[in-house]
């Protein structure tokens, strides 16, 4: 059973679709890349997919025992996100925050889950500090690990490596990787980097005002957009 299905979507703003008849579906352990050009919907898809939009037409169902509220979400950070004067755990805790409820506190194994997943992405030697003062690489690894404070399932990931230097996008590849792979999390990732796509993927789904592809890697490398977009074939 697919733990995510997106059935005949239309997604737009205000009467005006930007993407229609969008159908799809996520399995566990899936390794998606949501890619297409600006403007063809991306990001109104992932607000579609958190709750936070309603389709125009067409819906969005969860299974395998996959609730809405365990999809963990990595934003884009604009500049004054990574000026946010907040401590490491802090922000790995609030993580949390969606099971806590109206509780004024966290439990202590809500304390103890944020270490583990600080633990689990190398940066429990940075609890205590600052968040505004770190790299752009440990910010994103903070990121990653209070996004897994709501999930252990799932994660919708938007353009993470946006800004990084190249060794510290290749680091956070690689944790996206072993989280998919070694842990067993779906990966939803929306992104431009098509090299990273063919490199990492199970499944591309590539979307415009019509859905252009929806399959395997390997599928959408012999299609005529996948070959197209990522120069594969075409040697």
């Amino acid at each position: 059973m697919a733990q995510l299905t997106c059935t005949d979507l239309t997604l737009g703003y205000e009467g005006v679709p930007v993407t229609e008849h969008l159908s799809f579906s996520v399995n566990a352990g899936d390794y998606l890349y949501i890619v297409g050009e600006n403007g063809s919907g991306k990001s109104t898809l992932i607000k579609a997919l958190l709750r936070l939009k309603a389709p125009m037409a067409g819906k969005i169902e969860t299974g395998d025992g996959l609730q809405p509220e365990e999809i963990g979400y990595l934003p884009q950070q604009t500049a004054v996100q990574r000026d946010f004067p907040a401590s490491v755990q802090e922000i790995v805790r609030s993580g949390c925050l969606n099971r806590s409820g109206f509780r004024p506190f966290y439990t202590k194994q809500e304390k103890q889950l944020a270490q583990e997943n600080m633990e689990r992405l190398g940066i429990a030697h940075l609890a205590k500090r600052c968040y505004r003062e770190l790299s752009g690489g440990q910010q994103q690894r903070v990121l990653l690990a209070r996004a897994l404070g709501a999930t252990q399932k799932m994660l919708l990931l938007d353009e993470p490596v946006t800004g990084l230097d190249p060794k510290a996008q290749t680091e956070l590849y690689e944790l996206i990787q072993q989280l998919n792979q070694q842990d067993g999390i779906t990966i939803l990732m929306v992104s431009h980097d098509m090299e990273a796509a063919v490199r990492y993927a199970t499944h591309v789904l590539h979307i415009s005002k019509t859905p252009l592809f929806f399959g395997t890697k390997a599928d959408y490398l012999k299609s005529k957009i996948g070959q197209a977009y990522t120069g594969e074939g075409t040697v």
